[in-house]
């Protein structure tokens, strides 16, 4: 098995060499940011690539978005991205891509060497090794935006000034509403996101976190 390795923090990035290379993988080349990435899969047309996330220059998704590319340009290729961040719309364009030979693995969660292997194993051979909680969270994201797709235009707009931190009254003067149809349009935002009356929650704060969240 031949592997590409993409991991901006250096030590990390050489003990995967190191272990890697101890269990009889190949590492053909170890890198620390997208571009590099890219430039080495295309050089050495590996087996698999093992991609991080957050990596320069921004240290966002760069990681996430080169894989996206990878399997794009090269769609025999496997990819497993071992990160400790769940970048959920980036991992579902990921994996409406084609599932086959892509895994998505939380450092913190793997605890035994033998499982990582095993994963890079699977993933080699066509499979997708997914960790529960990212297949979680995906879910969970996927939801939202069906929820905020059944927004009107307005409701939308009412949601996006809530997320500002407006008042009503502010909302009802910018959009050139009255204070009733503002009122309205909140009941109905709170209604479609299913967020009910609670003497616990506060459903302004839990609508704009939905909206955000998505």
């Amino acid at each position: 098995m031949r592997i590409v390795i993409a991991e901006d923090a250096v030590m990390l990035r050489e003990g995967l060499c190191m272990l890697l290379a101890s269990r009889g993988r190949e590492v053909v080349a170890a890198v620390g940011d997208g571009d590099a990435l890219l430039a080495a899969v295309a050089e050495h047309s590996p087996d698999i690539a093992v991609v991080d996330v957050r990596m320069p220059p921004s240290h966002t998704d760069e990681g996430l978005q080169a894989a996206i590319q990878i399997r794009r340009d090269h769609p025999g290729l496997g990819v497993l991205v071992f990160s400790q961040y769940i970048e959920t719309r980036y991992a579902a364009q990921l994996l409406a891509g084609g599932a086959q030979g892509v895994g998505y693995l939380l450092k913190e969660r793997v605890a035994d060497v033998k499982d990582f292997l095993a994963a890079l194993d699977r993933i080699a051979a066509g499979e997708t090794v997914l960790d529960p909680e990212v297949v979680t969270q995906i879910m969970g994201a996927s939801r939202r935006a069906v929820a905020l797709s059944t927004l009107t235009l307005r409701e939308r707009e009412v949601l996006a000034m809530m997320a500002e931190g407006r008042s009503n009254n502010a909302i009802a003067s910018a959009l050139f509403l009255s204070y009733g149809s503002v009122e309205k349009h909140v009941t109905q935002i709170f209604a479609k996101l299913g967020l009910s009356p609670s003497e616990h929650d506060h459903r302004r704060v839990l609508a704009v976190l939905r909206y955000l969240q998505a």
